[in-house]
């Protein structure tokens, strides 16, 4: 039986990722210019600050990366968490076909 093609997603093709990134850091741009010229009205003495909102949200997403990582940690169970295998039992592959 032969192999069925793999079908790619359209971000899984290399010319996809590269106007990915493209939009991304042209986005990017457009904002740290648009903040130049958007006079903004602070509540707080801090949100005045150039590019505050930016900043703001990638210490919030690194917080919550590190976060994830301390939980991963914390949380994980070991290898034999539900005990090893009996010799007897024949192990299964992720089809269930016994092997």
């Amino acid at each position: 039986m032969a192999d069925p093609k793999k079908e790619f997603d359209w971000f899984d093709k290399p010319t996809s990722r590269k106007l990915l990134w493209w939009v991304l850091w042209i986005t990017c741009g457009i904002t740290v210019v648009a903040e130049l010229f958007i006079h903004r009205h602070p509540h707080f003495g801090i949100d005045g600050w150039f590019n505050f909102y930016s900043i703001l949200g990638f210490v919030g997403c690194a917080a919550m990366i590190l976060t994830a990582k301390a939980l991963g940690v914390y949380l994980k169970r070991s290898e034999d968490y539900y005990g090893e295998p009996d010799e007897d039992t024949p192990s299964k592959d992720i089809d269930g076909n016994a092997s």
